[in-house]
This record gives C-alpha cells, structure tokens and sequence, in this order.
C-alpha cells in the first residue's frame, strides 16, 4: 500500500503578498496575516479581545508618551516572509515616518490571545525572536495574566527553534515596565478587560 504524499506548503514572500492585494485577491480588510511566508487567519474578533486590544493601546500610550506611537492591527514588516499584523506594537516617531514603509523594528510587540493563545506562544513568538524583537507581550485572557518575553535566542541545544530564553508571567496585580521605557510602570489590570 502506497503512503499518501503531503501536500507541498506554498510559502509567499512579503513582495507577493502585497500584490495579491494590489491585484485584488486579497482585500487588504480580510484576517489573514503573511508569517513564515504562510497566510494564516488571524483570531477572530471577540467582544473581550477587542477590549484587551484597546486597553493596551491607550495604557501603552500613556506609558510611552511622545516620541512613539501605538498602532493597532496593523502591518509591520520583519523580513522577506513575514508582514505579521500584531494586536498592538509600539514604534519610535509618528506615523508619517511611516508613509513609504511598514514600520520593521517596534519596541513592543503585544498579542492579545484567547483562541489564538497557541499561535501567540508558537509560530508568533518564533518569528518575532528571529527578527530580534527584545520586548514580546502576550496578554493572556485564557488565565487573566500577562505573559513577558525577552531575550530572542536562536535555536540550539536546548531548543528547537528561535524564542525568547526570559519568559515571566505576571498576574492582574503585578507591574511591568517596557524596555524602551524603563521608567514607565504598566499596570497588568489595565489591560485586562
């Protein structure tokens, strides 16, 4: 009896990605999202996600203050087959430094997951260890907690692929301070809803 083959993944680079767009294919509003060259759903919208998602975005723009913005589900672009489209990422200067490009270097990175908890600590994290992102957050709403990732490591002895070697999680009464805003203090019960 002859084995079944497994399909062949056909991975896309962030060049063809953007002319399935440009071209109609893809609506630039759907959820998909190019990580790793694959185009993956990105979790839906539930009432308290989008909650989360704003709670971050207006705590991180306090903490931060001017000098940086926050934006919200939009597109960064961390190398030729990724153009991930974060919950919230925080970037230094304003959004017009942005005009011509995606941003490609954002001091945070912040996934809100409930259903997608999995892909945020899987596939996400790998991909924004590898691009060197030091400061990945991941607002965990299965166990109300904040998941605190740093050091991006490569993939070695002791693990199979790219992470992050400082993984602390902090519950709703814990603070937190960004890397790139030391002095600021995060309250982790401000981003939960």
């Amino acid at each position: 009896m002859k084995h079944a083959e497994r399909p062949a993944l056909r991975r896309w680079t962030r060049r063809e990605y953007e002319r399935l767009i440009d071209r109609g294919f893809l609506d630039e509003d759907e959820p998909i999202e190019l990580l790793d060259g694959l185009l993956l759903v990105k979790e839906p919208q539930s009432s308290p996600h989008r909650t989360a998602v704003l709670l971050v975005a207006k705590t991180l723009e306090r903490a931060f203050g001017d000098g940086w913005f926050v934006q919200v589900q939009s597109p960064i672009g961390l190398d030729d087959l990724s153009e991930p489209e974060p919950d919230v990422c925080v970037v230094q200067g304003s959004p017009r430094d942005y005009v011509r490009a995606h941003p490609t270097r954002p001091a945070l990175i912040v996934e809100v997951a409930l259903s997608g908890l999995r892909m945020a600590r899987g596939r996400k994290a790998a991909a924004y260890a590898r691009a060197g992102i030091a400061d990945y957050w991941i607002v965990n709403l299965v166990d109300r907690v904040l998941e605190v990732h740093h050091e991006p490591a490569r993939p070695g002895p002791a693990r199979r692929r790219w992470g992050y070697a400082a993984v602390e999680t902090l519950g709703a009464e814990a603070t937190v301070a960004p890397i790139a805003a030391p002095s600021a203090r995060v309250y982790v019960a401000d981003l939960l809803p």
